[in-house]
């Protein structure tokens, strides 16, 4: 399913939604649909955003241009140009400091989820980074609580989803050490 990355664990959720542990490069994820941990103007310049154009191609900025602005906790999605994936679902997670940043990233991550939810794109399988981690220092090990317990409580809610494997792609190490110990301990 995906080219070089490394699966570092697999459980799965009472739903039957296998969950993924990933180590690698998101743009590689042969998967529906990716997330990009995006700013509310769509601007895919730096980190993990610049990195999903520069693989994917204009087309991806081009798109999200017509899209922007939107609001933190919030999430559009646009093709995925010449990725492996079908689809890349920006979504807006909060800068560390700016208040109310736990129910934002709830917000972010259960938007990613909507989307990837709407039965008109069949999106069965989808992949998501460690959203505000990066340029937005949001502390890790707090976003990894935060962003596992918000998959499993969207999971929780919609036993009915079209969604077959939810993958967390993580570039590092340390995300992964993060993640893992939270994903192990939860199963």
């Amino acid at each position: 399913m995906t080219i070089g990355n490394e699966t570092i664990l697999s459980v799965r959720h009472s739903s039957g939604v296998e969950l993924v542990l990933v180590q690698g490069d998101i743009t590689k994820e042969a998967v529906d649909a990716i997330v990009n941990a995006a700013n509310s103007y769509l601007q895919h310049g730096g980190g993990v955003a610049g990195a999903i154009v520069r693989q994917g191609g204009q087309i991806i900025q081009d798109e999200s241009d017509r899209l922007a602005p939107i609001p933190v906790g919030n999430a559009t999605w646009t093709s995925a140009g010449k990725l492996p994936a079908r689809y890349v679902i920006h979504t807006v997670g909060p800068r560390w400091g700016e208040g109310d940043e736990d129910q934002k990233l709830v917000n972010a991550v259960h938007s990613a989820l909507d989307i990837a939810n709407q039965p008109d794109l069949q999106i069965k399988s989808i992949s998501l980074p460690a959203i505000s981690t990066g340029i937005y220092a949001f502390p890790l090990d707090r976003a990894a609580r935060i962003i596992l317990a918000s998959i499993q409580s969207w999971l929780n809610d919609h036993e009915n989803t079209l969604l077959e494997q939810v993958r967390l792609c993580l570039f590092d190490a340390k995300s992964v050490r993060a993640f893992s110990t939270l994903l192990v301990s939860e199963n």
